[in-house]
């Protein structure tokens, strides 16, 4: 069986919800990273790799109490890129694919990270990788192979991840997402819509 980890990315400013860090902001009484943390944790998948950067001690402290490896990148102001590639150089050597949650996604659910180890499982571990796709859209977490994608993300550079890797790649499997794989939060108005 595949090494697989997660990789839960807080490292972000969060700068178009306004000054109060964003994965800080409650939703049902947790901030918005510790929903990520906490669908990680009840997926398989181990380790996991939390990286912060931006509000690095507030957001570590969102998590404390929690399974979690920390990891900061001091980079962090250079982009999501900087983020990504702390995060995979945190990783065991033995780890050939990591499941890459974004913390301000509170929705995705530790069943929609399993099913993305699987499929992978499923494949041979042949899938570059594996992406749940709702309403006719990619969305997160997203499953990366390190041994077929692991050169290309050292090269990344700048706020951007693996999308514009795996835009043009025959060898993503897709899977079924859920309104969950699709719904990132950006903004207060965001965040107040999930109030009940």
């Amino acid at each position: 069986m595949p090494e697989i980890a997660s990789l839960l990315l807080a490292a972000g400013r969060g700068t178009r919800f306004g000054a109060t860090p964003k994965l800080l902001a409650p939703l049902d009484g947790r901030p918005l990273v510790r929903h990520a943390a906490e669908a990680a944790l009840a997926a398989r998948p181990r380790p996991i790799v939390a990286v912060l950067g931006a509000h690095a001690q507030a957001v570590g402290a969102a998590l404390d109490g929690l399974d979690v490896t920390r990891v900061l990148n001091s980079a962090y102001a250079g982009g999501l890129s900087t983020t990504l590639r702390a995060g995979l150089a945190a990783l065991p050597p033995d780890c050939t694919a990591a499941i890459v949650i974004l913390g301000d996604m509170p929705r995705v659910g530790a069943a929609t990270i399993d099913r993305l180890a699987e499929a992978f499982i499923r494949s041979g571990g042949t899938a570059g990788a594996v992406v749940p796709v709702h309403g006719g859209r990619r969305g997160n977490p997203v499953l990366l192979n390190l041994a077929v994608l692991g050169d290309a993300i050292a090269a990344l550079d700048g706020d951007r991840g693996a999308g514009p890797l795996l835009a043009s790649r025959s060898d993503v499997l897709e899977i079924a997402g859920d309104p969950g794989t699709s719904l990132d939060i950006d903004t207060p108005d965001a965040l107040a819509a999930l109030a009940p």
